[in-house]
């Protein structure tokens, strides 16, 4: 069974969920798809139509990547920097500082 493409209004919603995570709300550009002429921000429809494609085009083929297949020893060190993120930035690990 293949997955049915998200519409466009499916991911405005996810598009402005993310942006308003992070504290940016596409609310304050101006409506419809005309810059405004005074700061040359896009108009909201223009930018959630690149912000869709972007999704769209991007999210496939990053979600496919796959490291290279373990080859000489030197490159598994490097390799497992690229596995494991850390979980937490180490100035905010409030465990770490407490020890």
């Amino acid at each position: 069974m293949s997955l049915t493409p998200p519409t466009d209004a499916e991911l405005d919603v996810m598009i402005r969920a993310r942006l308003a995570a992070i504290g940016i709300d596409l609310d304050q550009l101006p409506a419809g798809t005309e810059p405004d002429p005074e700061t040359g921000s896009p108009g909201r429809d223009t930018a959630l139509a690149g912000l869709r494609s972007f999704v769209r085009t991007t999210i496939v083929p990053l979600a496919a990547y796959q490291f290279a297949a373990p080859g000489p020893e030197s490159d598994h060190a490097a390799l497992a920097q690229q596995i494991s993120p850390p979980a937490l930035f180490p100035s905010i690990d409030i465990e770490r500082q407490s020890r």
